[in-house]
């Protein structure tokens, strides 16, 4: 269960860090997420593709055609008071300007008339015909009254356009009189039906303008439609929202695509103002979402001219078809390069902001807003949690190309949701919150991952490349999974190995003496171990245990058990020739060899285990480690060991003992070398050995004793020989009883 915890552990603390970071975040925001936010906006608008305009919306434009045949703007509004005519001759019902008449037309001529007849009544020159004719003059190029007039006897409602100042700097010397003229002047956009839910509903936070910028008196007066046709780009540049109201001297206005749909409609605009914002607004039956501050999405129809843009110039001219205008919203304004309004939309970067309006009007007709539901927040907010658990839990429990494709899929699956309930229902849900959300879990967790493999396989290299020889490791490695709990049944060669004396050693040394020369011995002697593909299974002090043929099946096992521990024998006689020089205590190794079945594999408990070996040959191996000492040799082999040499390590049979533990009798044999180490001297004592082994066996006492002394007279130093001798003169004072079988019985492990 614990283990179950700590592999589990991290990737739940990711998996809560990331769903939580992105839910605070999404809650306070983020500016450069929301900025992405943006853009996937504009994004699902191109893959949505352009829809179809309705019926009801046409552009009068004054493009290049007519700049080039009408004369260079501006044009005398003389000319846009033809041009209402004209509309409103051919049906129109709206004629909507995005265009504003905020200063009055050039009264040059006019003024000069004026002159003229008041410089003939100071001198009396001309006569009342001359006076009437230049008053008529003087009234017919009065441009402004022309315009007022045709807006009065249109047919068409016309909607004036007009702007609102937002910043106080641009109206520091505006005076308060003006200001009221022109609150005055746009009086036709002001709406009439407003309703606040209580009393602190009226000082709601809204758009706020500073002073609107009318058109001139005589032109306002004429109409009783206007609109402002202010527009707030995003933060990066892009008209996505367009302002449904805006709150001035506490009234609101309306902006001029919907008073052109209000006249249209013949219906006011009205507003509900609750504590947290605009909750309602409608013109004629039809209801505008916003947000809080009155913004609404625009649903953008597609890029420019998907509305039909008629040139002005052939209005004038009576060059278009009656149908093409009869009971239409007319929207005038300029689309010729260099005067018109260049806006940039999600489907364009070079759009006229006069079919921003129409896209407006034409939205709201069809009633397809885009907008975010009442329950988008809450929605975006299980998207982040939901995401983001699911990629926590799956990920850890799928390989690397599974968890790839869960993650493509749960990105690709998020996205195309958000795409289809934008463009079948004008939803607009969050993507990027939830898709950081996820990219980040993935990352992280697939990092981690990463690096915890990698940590694993570091560690498994570590911690065991010392004790285990490299193939062992590496299938360690390659598949982790094995080191669990159990162990097979394996033929193996044991291997267990002790210095002589070593506590009267180490009492004699300091503890940094102790550690040195102990890691100095222990890195030499363990080399060969894994130099023939040897398993250590674990250092108790000075003493090494190890074992050959497992994991790693070795055929061959008992040779390299028996090549390790001579050359091991072979390399101390070297270090002590070396310790010798430096004074430093000189080391001798007992080893014991046994070649048998033995239970391998990692044993011990879930939270510590580690790669043994168990059994009697296991225990067999540690008393012939010990026998040594009885028979003074330093390399002693099991008869099961001996008979898997095939003669490719010098041996010689030492005896047959009893071990503590065993109920039959053991062969043991000591390893003297490789074959080419055998000079003339071991060779004779070795055979004096073997016959007086014989004799000893046989209860020949004395020509045993005489064997074993001769032997010693060769090598005076030949540990079995003088053991052996010691026993044949004790035995032949107390001998063995009738049943003896030959064995000597060890009295101790």
């Amino acid at each position: 269960m614990r283990r179950k915890i700590r592999k589990w552990l991290p990737h739940v603390l990711i998996t809560l860090v990331f769903t939580g970071a992105g839910c605070w975040f999404y809650t306070n925001g983020v500016s450069f997420l929301d900025l992405m936010e943006l853009r996937t906006i504009d994004l699902r608008f191109q893959a949505r593709g352009e829809l179809p305009p309705g019926p009801e919306v046409v552009l009068a434009v004054i493009d290049e055609k007519s700049i080039a045949r009408e004369g260079r703007w501006v044009w005398p509004r003389a000319k846009i008071a033809r041009l209402i005519d004209k509309l409103s001759a051919a049906g129109a019902r709206v004629v909507a300007f995005d265009i504003g008449f905020l200063e009055p037309d050039d009264r040059h001529l006019a003024e000069v008339l004026s002159d003229i007849q008041q410089r003939m009544r100071a001198t009396g020159s001309g006569g009342p015909e001359m006076l009437e004719y230049l008053e008529r003059v003087k009234f017919e190029s009065d441009n402004d009254r022309i315009l007022a007039e045709a807006i009065k006897n249109s047919d068409a409602e016309v909607v004036l356009g007009y702007f609102f100042q937002m910043d106080m700097a641009e109206v520091e010397h505006v005076t308060g009189e003006e200001v009221l003229r022109h609150q005055e002047n746009v009086r036709g956009s002001r709406l009439k039906i407003v309703r606040f839910t209580s009393e602190d509903a009226r000082s709601v936070p809204l758009i706020e303008a500073v002073c609107p910028q009318s058109n001139i008196k005589t032109v306002s007066d004429a109409a009783d439609y206007s609109g402002f046709f202010n527009m707030f780009p995003d933060w990066d540049g892009v008209v996505r929202r367009m302002p449904a109201l805006l709150r001035f001297n506490d009234s609101l206005y309306a902006p001029l695509s919907l008073m052109a749909l209000s006249a249209y409609l013949e219906a006011p605009a009205s507003a509900i103002i609750a504590d947290y914002g605009v909750a309602e607004l409608e013109v004629g039956g039809y209801y505008i979402p916003t947000d809080e501050l009155g913004l609404v999405m625009i649903n953008y129809r597609g890029g420019a001219r998907t509305f039909p843009h008629i040139s002005v110039t052939d209005i004038l001219h009576d060059e278009v078809p009656g149908d093409m205008l009869k009971d239409k919203i007319v929207f005038v304004g300029a689309t010729a390069t260099g005067i018109y309004d260049l806006r940039v939309t999600p489907f364009s970067s070079v759009y006229p902001g006069l079919e921003i309006h129409a896209n407006m009007v034409d939205s709201i007709l069809a009633g397809d807003f885009l907008y975010q539901p009442d329950w988008s927040r809450m929605f975006n907010l299980l998207a982040i949690v939901v995401s983001g658990v699911f990629l926590g839990l799956a990920l850890p429990r799928a390989g690397a190309g599974i968890g790839a494709l869960a993650a493509v899929l749960t990105f690709g699956g998020y996205i195309l949701l958000c795409q289809y309930l934008f463009s079948r229902y004008g939803w607009i849900l969050n993507i990027v919150y939830p898709l950081t959300v996820m990219a980040f879990i993935y990352v992280t967790i697939t990092a981690y991952r990463y690096l915890a493999e990698n940590r694993q396989k570091k560690f498994i290299k570590g911690a065991f490349s010392t004790y285990l020889a490299p193939s062992v490791v590496t299938q360690l490695i390659e598949t982790p999974e094995n080191l669990v709990l159990g162990g097979v049944e394996r033929e193996i060669t044991a291997f267990f190995s002790d210095v002589q004396g070593f506590t009267s050693i180490s009492e004699k040394l300091t503890p940094k003496q102790l550690v040195e020369l102990l890691n100095e011995f222990l890195t030499e002697m363990t080399d060969f171990i894994l130099e023939m593909q040897g398993t250590v299974d674990k250092f108790e002090g000075d003493a090494i245990i190890a074992f050959f043929g497992a994991p790693n099946v070795l055929p061959d096992h008992a040779v390299r058990a028996c090549v390790a521990t001579v050359k091991m024998q072979k390399r101390l006689v070297e270090m002590r020739r070396k310790w010798a020089e430096t004074g430093s205590p000189l080391l001798y190794m007992r080893v014991g060899l046994c070649t048998g079945l033995a239970v391998v594999g990692n044993m011990g408990s879930k939270n510590r285990m580690d790669y043994t070996m168990m059994g009697d040959t296991v225990n067999t191996a540690a008393r012939l480690e010990g026998v040594n000492k009885v028979y003074g040799s330093y390399s002693m082999i099991s008869e099961t060991t001996f008979r898997g040499l095939d003669g490719q390590v010098a041996t010689r049979e030492l005896d047959a003992i009893n071990v503590v533990g065993k109920s039959e009798p053991v062969k043991v044999y000591e390893l003297l070398g490789f074959p080419e180490d055998i000079d003339p001297r071991m060779k004779e004592t070795c055979d004096l050995y073997a016959e007086g082994l014989a004799a000893y066996r046989k209860r020949r006492w004395d020509a045993a004793a005489e064997l074993f002394d001769r032997a010693l007279s060769i090598r005076p130093e030949d540990g079995p020989s003088r053991t052996m001798k010691a026993r044949c003169l004790a035995y032949r004072v107390d001998p063995p009883g009738e049943n003896w079988n030959g064995s000597y019985t060890m009295t101790s492990k």
